[in-house]
């Protein structure tokens, strides 16, 4: 499938080409800066999606000067530039600086940095933070931004001053609410971007556009029509040591918390009454309101966890270095989700997500009811195919809708036919990375793809019963609702999790 490209181009893909920023990232000389943060940065800049003015600091513990950082980046970069000009032209824009991040001089030295950078700029530029450290120092940095004056702003907000987050924000709903009101302390909430980077995946984004732009599919978007959704989001790879992380997540805080609850409720909300931040954001935040509590004393009839064991060659999760030999800690979760409003009533969400399952692949795949009666005997209405709706957000992005055909041939054969539609058919080779969008949107000041408090708040208020609940289950009690399953390495997870489908008519997709 193609695209017209004089339309796709000329009608309505204008990018907007952000003001002056000057970009501060806090952990600049970690893993995220050189492979996300300054790929992302360069390529708008390549796409001249990047002010000729702007500026990007790196703020970091490790001593070093601007030129070895520089450096650093060319190195780890170059591999994947056609044009190594273009690319110190780039870095040419790039300093750093080395301090404590609870050290008040290295506050004091980069407001006297970015007074620098900003001398004799008219507009002053837009001032974007952007925190690619660990969550647990966010309550250090923040606060020490404040006192410095770093992110103070006039009535009218103009210049900026924007703080980028990553996950996880919090680790239950007290934590997240005492995250909150830490950083509302010094921030307001036009201030604050949280940073979610499935949000920025191309076929994430074109769920709305896909839904409320064309009329074949609003009208069947509902329980009339639709008879499941499926929610998947595997990797191949384990924890990638992150143990030190992933023992004290577990696989329902770093994924289901944020990624795959933002998935459900882009598919499932209700049309915003205009394509502005807050209110697409207020219809999340209705439709996770609107998702059924899960009952804590049949959990096993709506969720399940489990932890991948060794296969082949490939070892147990006990087995990783940093994780306890004696671990619970789930990195395999399948859940239904029930969603009470009326577009929803009675259509089950299936959502499954974990680590070493058989590939990777992410995708939500809507399939729709069968045909009341069939005229083309003998096959009966049971027995024929239902058409199904897959959105792959990931690796080849894109979507495929199955319906039913007649098979070529002077037989009346009836069988399954897909359109496939892959966003590299228009792009080629140049894919954009999540992080670009986002990128772009914080410096042009664009929370829509930015997740809000008030969701976050509600998402843990849904998923900290089932926490609570796994922590206190007893291990050596097999019949306990919350047992751990375990499941080969490789594989798609615990044989229990088919049971969730399995009880609605219903199983799992193959993927």
């Amino acid at each position: 499938m193609t695209l017209n490209d004089s339309y796709w181009q000329g009608n309505y893909c204008v990018e907007i080409s952000p003001v002056p920023n000057i970009i501060i990232i806090f952990g600049a000389s970690g893993d995220l800066t050189a492979r996300k943060l300054m790929p992302a940065l360069f390529n708008l800049y390549r796409r001249k999606l990047f002010h000729d003015k702007s500026r990007i600091v790196g703020c970091a513990r490790t001593a070093m000067k601007t030129e070895e950082f520089r450096n650093r980046l060319r190195d780890k970069m170059s591999k994947d530039v056609e044009d190594p000009a273009e690319l110190d032209e780039f870095l040419s824009k790039v300093c750093y600086m080395h301090g404590g991040y609870q050290d008040q001089a290295t506050y004091s030295n980069l407001q006297h940095l970015l007074e620098k950078l900003e001398k004799d700029q008219s507009p002053v530029p837009n001032r974007t933070f952007y925190l690619a450290t660990p969550a647990s120092l966010y309550e250090e940095i923040v606060p020490m931004l404040g006192r410095q004056g770093l992110t103070e702003e006039c009535y009218a907000g103009e210049p900026w001053r924007h703080v980028v987050l990553e996950k996880p924000f919090g680790h239950d709903l007290k934590s997240a609410e005492m995250l909150d009101m830490l950083l509302h302390e010094t921030l307001s909430e036009r201030q604050i971007y949280r940073i979610d980077h499935y949000l920025g995946k191309e076929t994430v984004q074109n769920i709305m556009m896909l839904r409320f732009a064309n009329v074949i599919f609003e009208p069947v978007w509902n329980n009339r029509y639709i008879d499941n959704v499926q929610i998947t989001v595997a990797e191949d790879i384990g924890i990638e040591n992150r143990a030190g992380y992933y023992e004290k997540a577990g696989l329902l805080r770093d994924m289901f918390q944020n990624h795959m609850l933002e998935m459900l409720s882009l598919v499932a909300m209700e049309m915003p009454s205009t394509f502005e931040a807050n209110a697409v954001r207020d219809e999340k935040l209705k439709l996770i309101n609107s998702i059924r509590p899960f009952p804590i004393d049949q959990l096993s009839k709506y969720m399940i966890r489990g932890q991948y064991t060794a296969s082949d060659d490939k070892k147990a999760y006990r087995d990783e270095d940093g994780v306890r030999a004696d671990s619970t800690t789930e990195t395999f979760v399948g859940a239904k989700v029930m969603i009470d409003n009326w577009r929803w009533h009675g259509v089950p969400f299936y959502m499954r997500s974990g680590k070493r399952l058989g590939r990777k692949v992410s995708e939500i795949a809507i399939q729709f009811k069968t045909v009341p009666y069939s005229i083309f005997q003998p096959i009966s209405a049971r027995d024929m195919q239902p058409d199904i709706l897959v959105l792959t957000v990931q690796p080849d992005e894109g979507m495929s809708l199955g319906i039913q055909a007649k098979q070529p041939g002077p037989k009346l054969c009836m069988g399954n036919l897909t359109m496939d539609f892959k966003y590299n058919s228009i792009l080629g080779n140049e894919s954009h990375d999540a992080y670009e969008r986002l990128l772009l949107d914080a410096m042009l000041g664009d929370q829509t793809l930015f997740i809000r408090s008030d969701v976050i708040a509600a998402s843990w208020r849904l998923l900290t019963p089932v926490l609570e609940a796994w922590d206190g289950f007893d291990a050596n009690n097999l019949d306990c609702p919350c047992h751990l399953r375990n499941y080969s390495a490789g594989s798609w997870g615990p044989k229990d999790a088919d049971s969730i489908p399995k009880h609605d008519g219903f199983k799992w997709r193959k993927l």
